[in-house]
């Protein structure tokens, strides 16, 4: 059966890569261009190592800061109008994934009419349908995947939504882990968990191929050996390498193969209680790995020597068990909190958080195994009180790491 496999048209990558945008921007021919990014990134001055050589060398540049974490609908729906007036050649992108997946939406959309809201996965009514202007993708975090995707992720009251059509992969990505030097330890932490993330649940997704297990694997091997020194010494040459390396690699890998239950519980955290991406997704982790592991051993097997460790003298079953209480440790040791009480989410609130995350039908329909209210209730629940656990004979098994 043939694979379907979806790359950016170009991308640059390594440490002082940004050295080619000008040569990009020139390609397309570009006069006006829209900078799309944040405002740390604006204050501390990374912004500038962008528009500087394009304002030197004639372009006119207009930065658009009004970018905030966890983007809402009303936030998307302000910038396409924007763009849409003011009628430029280019988007470039720079920043963390809110600022990428804005960049998508305005490049896309500008070319469209309506409401961003019309064009949403699961409520929309209108569809893309052609290419909008050329996009530039910058990050400046070792995350997302965002530079190498065709979603553009928005939150909505109480969960999250997303505009997706290949239209929205980027003409060029850039991912110089020069960028990333200055990325404070929790938002290290954070988008790393969610680049593992990304890799992991590709490996083990119903839609993995050759093509994605080689990116998955090469993603969480560069990923879990430096993400606790990116941490603790984010001046760490090497380690910013290796994680932008692993960041890029899970996001060609998740983009092609997908993701899976972590995403689909992980969205309604970030909708209900404005809970950063990364951090919903690494709270989950260890927990919804438990509960499928049973549907997926071999794959976690590989995981797990990925990781860095052996896996010789161990049956699948063990070293499947081994491997959820790796990723448990690693998200412990990054100081992330390990369990949903860690992010003050109270017990009332995991019915409504299972009622959001099983209408993520796209993204649950990944797992290798089912997953119903029940199990994602239980999954909730687990994380909620620190529990691995797992479905055993129909009944529920509390599982001692």
């Amino acid at each position: 059966m043939a694979e379907k496999i979806t790359l950016p048209p170009i991308s640059y990558t390594g440490w002082g890569s940004l050295s080619n945008l000008l040569d990009e921007v020139k390609r397309f021919n570009a006069k006006k261009i829209l900078v799309i990014t944040d405002p740390f990134l604006l204050n501390i001055g990374i912004t500038n190592k962008v528009t500087d050589p394009l304002n030197e060398d004639g372009y006119e540049t207009e930065i658009y800061s009004e970018v905030v974490p966890e983007p809402p609908l009303a936030v998307g729906e302000k910038l396409v109008a924007y763009t849409r007036e003011n009628q430029f050649d280019m988007v470039i992108g720079v920043g963390g994934g809110s600022a990428l997946d804005l960049a998508k939406l305005a490049g896309v959309l500008a070319s469209h009419e309506g409401k961003v809201e019309e064009y949403l996965n699961l409520t929309g009514t209108k569809k893309v349908a052609k290419k909008g202007i050329p996009t530039i993708l910058i990050p400046t975090t070792s995350g997302t995947g965002s530079e190498v995707t065709n979603i553009s992720v928005l939150s909505l009251e109480t969960t999250k939504d997303v505009v997706t059509h290949d239209y929205l992969v980027a003409d060029v990505a850039i991912v110089d882990p020069a960028l990333t030097i200055s990325l404070p330890p929790k938002v290290t932490a954070a988008t790393g968990v969610d680049a593992l993330t990304h890799a992991v649940e590709a490996y083990i997704s119903k839609n993995a191929s050759p093509v994605t297990d080689a990116l998955a694997l090469q993603a969480i091997r560069l990923i879990s050996n430096s993400i606790r020194t990116a941490v603790s010494n984010g001046e760490d040459k090497q380690a910013r390498t290796d994680m932008s390396y692993g960041s890029y690699l899970a996001g060609l890998a998740f983009f092609n193969a997908g993701v899976a239950g972590v995403h689909a519980l992980a969205y309604p955290l970030g909708g209900q209680f404005h809970i950063a991406h990364g951090d919903s997704n690494a709270v989950l982790l260890p927990y919804v790995m438990g509960y499928i592991r049973q549907s997926c051993e071999k794959r976690m097997k590989d995981i797990y020597d990925a990781m860095g460790f052996s896996s010789v003298n161990l049956s699948q079953e063990q070293a499947s068990y081994r491997c959820v209480a790796e990723l448990k440790r690693l998200v412990e040791d990054v100081n992330i909190p390990s369990t949903l009480q860690g992010f003050n989410i109270a017990e009332e609130a995991l019915e409504s958080l299972a009622t959001d995350a099983i209408e993520q039908k796209r993204i649950l329909a990944r797992s290798p195994m089912p997953l119903l209210y029940d199990d994602i209730f239980a999954i909730y629940k687990a994380a909620f009180d620190g529990e691995i656990v797992e479905i055993k004979n129909h009944e529920k098994k509390f599982i001692t790491l």
